[in-house]
């Protein structure tokens, strides 16, 4: 490992580690450091001093703290390690680095420092005030640093986001041939975040093996999770699989990574491993179980997974029931994600984005919009998910002041950079025919994606601009998102609306060669349409009778349209025939009769 390259880059997102406030043992409220008569005893008279130093600590009051030792160097009183100890611990959980540089020069000038093993104190009061000059400057200057005072440092590394440096010391610790203490391996996978690292964590798992650290159930977890944050689910899986012991966050680990990965039917075969073993179930399972029945749309495992929460008692915790709720909804029972969401204790921002969608995915948008202006009255927490709905909402009612409303509140709390949610607003004001403001926050996404690109070129291409919709997916093909099956339909429906034939076909045959995406009938309808608004129906009839679907009410629908513009008879008749088989409730049969 001495020779192990550091990588060019670490991603800085590190799982936060917290440094524990030390409860209080005793509390001498009652004694003033100003009134407090010294006990001619020396002995009672140095506990009595101490024990009150360390009851001001515990109370965070460091200025008195300060006064009191200046009365204990009059009364010639020795400080004994615990109150130090205290006081730095104060001054770290309250980041207070003035008091604990007084504290560590105090240490220095008045004492010499006899009490070595209370640098590392200072060394951890130093990281936690982010002082990290100090810090490295106190670290270097150690005779006898322990593998306590490295995990200080580099555990504040990791934790503050300095990466580099944390893996650079942790080089300096392994060339040195000081064996690294468990805590220093777990903090450092967990830091390993992003597929790019992976490397690196191979490495550190090598290490862990050949030092001996293998059946160590936090490391060899963090192992198996590190692999899952950095995509590599197989070498998870084995490493999940070699374990001796295995614990909560390794199960919740890989499922939660299976999960993720679109993999839930491996998350759910995994879950029910989990049963047969026994293993103590806790809200976290359960949630990420429902999520995988949910992401397969599976409501009979779903059901019964529920009935399992329900006998256990855990329906009422959001952490649980929102999950129970969602699944519903993605399952189209949403009378069971109803009575769900209302027996939820205490519903979240996710528990009522989940019902809000459900309630835009039945159609009752006016319900959602009464249910968002109710939780902004009580000014209550809502994330963008939210929003999205409303959004979705407010463009199937055209209700632009609503919709107004709620992206000047999306702003206001700070919520307009998630991409989907500017993707629903663009389709938002488009719907609303608000294609400057449809342009301003297309405009606003540092990097669109697929969808953001469709619903700007849709926006566009429905309102009749055809050049400005062709000009996005111009646009569009020279960035990285690739377009799907909708785009093609904004693109295909801009070039009908605007005759533009020749675009059309081409377009259409680059599909499924330049694209992979295969067209649908609903591109073959737009195609017919362009053929019939140009007045070229017989081209549009034989595409009808060569498509490689059964033509659909819309096929027949759009050529009756063009027959119906250009006064053809005898195609129009043939085309209202057929479009009266497939919907005879459609007028527009009718009337060329």
């Amino acid at each position: 490992m001495a020779n192990t390259p550091l990588p060019p880059s670490i991603p800085s997102q590190i799982a936060a580690t917290r440094f524990a406030r030390i409860p209080s043992c005793v509390s001498l409220k009652t004694i003033s450091s100003s009134s407090l008569k010294i006990p001619p005893n020396q002995q009672q008279q140095g506990q009595v001093e101490n024990i009150h130093l360390v009851s001001l600590s515990n109370q965070g009051k460091l200025k008195e703290a300060h006064n009191f030792l200046k009365q204990v160097d009059e009364a010639g009183v020795p400080v004994n390690p615990n109150s130090y100890k205290s006081l730095l611990e104060t001054c770290s959980n309250m980041r207070s680095f003035s008091d604990g540089r007084l504290i560590h020069q105090r240490l220095q000038t008045t004492t010499g420092n006899p009490f070595r093993f209370l640098d590392n104190c200072v060394l951890r009061m130093y990281c936690e005030c982010e002082s990290f000059w100090n810090a490295e400057k106190l670290f270097d200057e150690m005779p006898d640093k322990n593998v306590a005072s490295w995990v200080v440092l580099i555990s504040a590394f990791l934790e503050k986001g300095h990466l580099k440096k944390a893996f650079g010391l942790f080089s300096q610790m392994i060339e040195l041939g000081i064996e690294p203490h468990s805590t220093i391996f777990t903090s450092l996978l967990k830091s390993l975040l992003d597929p790019s690292v992976l490397e690196i964590g191979k490495q550190l798992h090598c290490l862990v093996i050949r030092i001996g650290l293998s059946t160590n159930v936090s490391v060899i977890t963090a192992i198996s999770n590190m692999y899952v944050k950095c995509g590599a689910l197989e070498r998870a899986k084995l490493v999940f699989d070699q374990m001796v012991e295995r614990n909560s966050v390794a199960w919740t680990g890989l499922m939660m990574g299976y999960t993720q990965a679109g993999k839930e039917k491996y998350a759910l075969v995994l879950f029910v491993r989990l049963l047969k073993e026994g293993v103590e179930l806790d809200e976290f399972v359960f949630s990420i179980a429902l999520k995988a029945c949910a992401g397969l749309e599976d409501l009979n495992l779903g059901r019964q997974i529920h009935g399992y929460i329900v006998k256990l008692g855990f329906e009422s915790e959001v952490f649980v029931g929102t999950p129970v709720v969602d699944l519903y909804v993605k399952c189209s029972d949403f009378d069971s994600a109803c009575r769900a969401f209302e027996r939820i204790s205490e519903p979240n921002d996710a528990s009522w984005s989940a019902i809000i969608t459900g309630y835009c995915q039945i159609g009752k948008f006016e319900k959602s919009l009464q249910i968002f202006k109710s939780l902004r009255m009580k000014d209550m927490a809502m994330n963008s998910f939210i929003y999205t709905s409303i959004f979705q909402a407010c463009s199937a009612l055209a209700d632009y002041n609503m919709g107004a409303q709620a992206h000047a509140d999306e702003i206001k709390r700070g919520l307009v950079s998630y991409l989907h949610g500017e993707s629903a607003m663009i389709t938002f004001y488009s719907k609303c025919g608000r294609l400057d403001y449809a342009n301003r926050a297309f405009e606003s996404i540092d990097e669109p994606d697929t969808v953001a690109w469709t619903a700007i070129i849709c926006g566009h291409a429905y309102h009749g601009n055809a050049s400005e919709a062709l000009k996005f997916f111009r646009m569009m093909q020279n960035s990285t998102a690739k377009p799907n099956e909708v785009t093609f339909v904004g693109v295909l429906t801009a070039c009908s609306h605007s005759g533009f034939v020749t675009e059309a076909k081409l377009y259409l045959e680059s599909m499924s060669h330049e694209y992979g995406v295969k067209p649908t009938i609903d591109h073959y309808d737009c195609m017919i349409d362009t053929y019939s608004r140009a007045g070229l129906l017989h081209e549009a009839y034989e595409l009808i009778k060569n498509i490689p679907f059964e033509p659909d009410a819309m096929s027949w629908k759009c050529l009756l349209g063009g027959c119906w513009i250009h006064r053809n008879l005898k195609l129009g008749k043939i085309a209202a025939k057929y479009l009266l088989q497939l919907d005879p409730d459609d007028t527009a049969g009718q009337v060329i009769f």
